[in-house]
């Protein structure tokens, strides 16, 4: 199975110059939502043993890389841990299901509640003992997720992830691509740093180019599904983007179900 992350050749430049980054839109984003789960958090899971906001995901050092996720800083499951909305009989569903990828399991790191927040890999300062880093500090609140963001692992009741975009099968053609569903908008498609990316404009910025306020799909290449053509694939972060501070980080408002939407053709 491949998984491919447009981000992944330009994370190391961006790393570089993180300290630059500290104070831009994303961080000022952040601060201010449950992700924040350092001594300046304003949700109810904070940790006092550190003011540090990206390392409960990040690490510049010694990530997890099972995985193709930026540097994460946590233990990541096997796709198979996990039961997916396949399992439900559902005759709507036309799109083949894989197992999770990778882009999800970093969100269900945290979110299948398995792990306590501050069960890291790397310490502040890329430090490598997790432990004392614990016994640093207290939790207010609770170190596991709370109410509708401890999912579990049972995501049967949840939208389907790991799963083919629009009925599978898409072609690539430039600039949009044809679903085999016509209850899905066609998705947009570019090649960045040799690997077709996809989105869904949303009416937020229905321009015709990838921006974090569309509807991110994830290239995968499964040859059990596929036969090994690259495809877009819905996965937690298609509607969810960590770094906002949107309700819920969903990438746009959902008022008048402008998320559903930028998908569902209906």
């Amino acid at each position: 199975m491949k998984i491919c992350h447009p981000h992944l050749k330009k994370l190391g430049v961006g790393l570089l110059v993180l300290g630059a980054f500290a104070w831009s839109g994303v961080h000022a984003e952040i601060e201010l939502t449950p992700h924040n789960l350092g001594t300046t958090g304003p949700g109810p899971n904070t940790f006092s043993g550190t003011a540090e906001i990206c390392v409960f995901c990040h690490t510049p050092h010694g990530g997890d890389t099972t995985a193709a996720v930026p540097l994460w800083n946590r233990t990541l499951a096997d796709p198979g841990t996990y039961q997916t909305y396949s399992t439900v009989t559902s005759s709507s569903i036309d799109g083949e299901v894989a197992p999770v990828g990778s882009v999800s399991i970093a969100c269900l790191s945290c979110h299948d509640g398995t792990q306590a927040m501050d069960t890291l890999i790397n310490t502040p300062g890329s430090g490598t003992d997790p432990a004392a880093f614990s016994a640093s500090g207290t939790w207010t609140g609770n170190d596991r997720p709370q109410g509708l963001a401890d999912i579990g692992q049972d995501l049967r009741n949840d939208h389907p992830i790991g799963i083919q975009y629009g009925g599978g099968g898409i072609s690539v053609s430039a600039p949009a691509a044809t679903t085999n569903d016509p209850d899905f908008n066609t998705p947009a498609n570019q090649v960045i740093n040799e690997t077709t990316v996809w989105w869904v404009d949303s009416e937020e910025t229905p321009d015709g180019v990838r921006q974090k306020t569309d509807m991110q799909l994830y290239t995968r290449s499964i040859a059990a599904i596929d036969g090994g053509v690259a495809q877009p694939f819905v996965e937690c972060a298609s509607c969810h983007d960590p770094h906002t501070s949107k309700p819920t980080f969903l990438r746009v408002l959902n008022d008048g179900s402008a998320v559903c939407l930028a998908c569902h053709n209906k």
